[in-house]
């Protein structure tokens, strides 16, 4: 015991033990890892107007824009998007049914990027024009995005689920626009 307090005591094996904890703190908080383990659920009612929601779900005078079907891309991720314009003319982002992971720094994109299958979608979505509409607000549920008035939605084509702090999108789909 006497010979393992010595090698302690040097201060090169101080700094090494030092720069260790200090490089696994610095790992934690970067990667967050809990959050593989950790789901956030939401559960948002469909908006009737800006900032609001019927009781009970109800959708009268609300209009789908556009619609799609989220692929996984680095996670595994399902669920439907759809674009609301609502009765005062603003627009919402709707995630619903909403399956992926959680992790740090996940965002919803609106893209111009085209939405490709496997590893060769994974990295597009912010290469060309893209637009935050904030934070994910869980990684299970139904959740709203306000899309600001001055985005115009013929730019964008796709949406994605999109970790910002490894430049890689949990899952994507391309924006169908609904005739009517």
């Amino acid at each position: 015991m006497g010979r393992v307090r010595r090698v302690l005591r040097r201060p090169a094996v101080i700094g090494v033990l030092v720069a260790g904890v200090l490089a696994v703190t610095a790992g934690l908080v970067w990667f967050q890892p809990w959050k593989l383990w950790v789901d956030e659920t939401v559960r948002e009612a469909v908006p009737t107007a800006a900032g609001a929601a019927r009781p009970g779900g109800g959708t009268d005078g609300v209009r789908t824009l556009a619609t799609g079907e989220l692929i996984s891309h680095e996670h595994r991720t399902s669920g439907s998007v759809r674009i609301l314009q609502l009765p005062d003319g603003s627009r919402v982002l709707r995630l619903e049914h909403l399956d992926t992971s959680n992790g740090p720094d996940v965002k919803v994109l609106l893209s111009d990027a085209p939405v490709k299958p496997g590893e060769d979608g994974w990295r597009v979505f912010d290469d060309g024009a893209h637009r935050s509409l904030g934070s994910l607000k869980g990684n299970k549920g139904d959740q709203n995005y306000v899309v600001p008035a001055d985005v115009d939605l013929s730019r964008y084509t796709s949406v994605s689920i999109w970790c910002d702090r490894f430049d890689v999108s949990f899952g994507a789909t391309a924006l169908k626009p609904v005739q009517g």
